[in-house]
């Protein structure tokens, strides 16, 4: 059956690699992003494959916009059947004595109560229907810290937690939660935590072969697909030379 999926964060990386791959199974999209132009582009891309697909312009921090912009939703789109919490980001690898306070709120505040606001406005709809599937996209880092990762891991640590936690409230119904967590994936994830600094992004994936956005939608996909009965509560998505957060054996 064809679902409704909405993806935050869907104007690049794993984001924008799940609006392709759940596009290719045949779903509707809601795809939501702060790149207006970037969603238009993906809109046009979509729509020309005969995808139904529908964008909204906002920043999941922003509680009010994003109630504002889901409350406005054509009826044929509302309710929702799968959520992808994409949107994320890390900045800086300072020391933590070190960090800088406008990188933490940043983080703290699109990690985990941009999660929070996407999952207290979309999840009480899921509730009353009695059906839904709720996809957080962790990562390794919330696993355990690694060298200057600290305020990150913490978010990410969060993220595993309100899975946990919402995975435990939504027991007694069909819903089903999913916490994913990759490791090294190339994206603009680094760009984004070095500040635009390509050459330092760039360093991150020499010497291995890194995961992509693709491999990360494949198992989300995979996840939403599984038997009613089955439940993928936590995949862990590692490079082949990829250990843990910190262990990676480069050539």
């Amino acid at each position: 059956m064809k679902k409704i999926v909405l993806i935050t964060g869907a104007t690049s990386g794993i984001g924008y690699a799940c609006a392709m791959k759940f596009a290719e199974n045949g779903d509707k999209l809601i795809l939501t992003g702060r790149n207006e132009q970037r969603l238009s582009t993906i809109h046009q891309e979509l729509k020309a494959k005969g995808v139904e697909v529908l964008t909204l312009t906002f920043d999941v921090r922003d509680r009010d916009k994003a109630q504002l912009c889901l409350n406005e939703l054509p009826k044929e789109w509302q309710n929702i059947d799968v959520l992808v919490n994409n949107a994320g980001l890390a900045l800086g690898l300072e020391p933590e004595y070190e960090g800088r306070f406008e990188d933490w709120e940043t983080m703290i505040d699109t990690n985990i109560k941009g999660l929070l606001n996407m999952t207290r406005l979309v999840v009480p709809g899921m509730v009353a229907r009695n059906r839904g599937h709720i996809i957080n996209i962790g990562s390794v880092a919330g696993d355990a810290a690694y060298a200057g990762g600290n305020v990150y891991c913490a978010t990410k640590a969060a993220v595993k937690a309100l899975s946990d936690g919402l995975r435990i409230d939504v027991a007694n119904t069909p819903i089903r939660v999913t916490n994913l967590k990759p490791g090294l994936v190339e994206t603009n994830f680094s760009n984004t935590r070095f500040h635009g600094d390509n050459e330092r992004a760039a360093n991150v994936y020499k010497g291995i072969t890194p995961l992509t956005g693709d491999d990360i939608a494949d198992v989300a996909v995979y996840a939403t697909n599984a038997p009613a009965h089955v439940q993928i509560a936590e995949v862990l998505i590692l490079a082949t030379h990829q250990a843990s957060g910190s262990v990676i054996v480069r050539n």
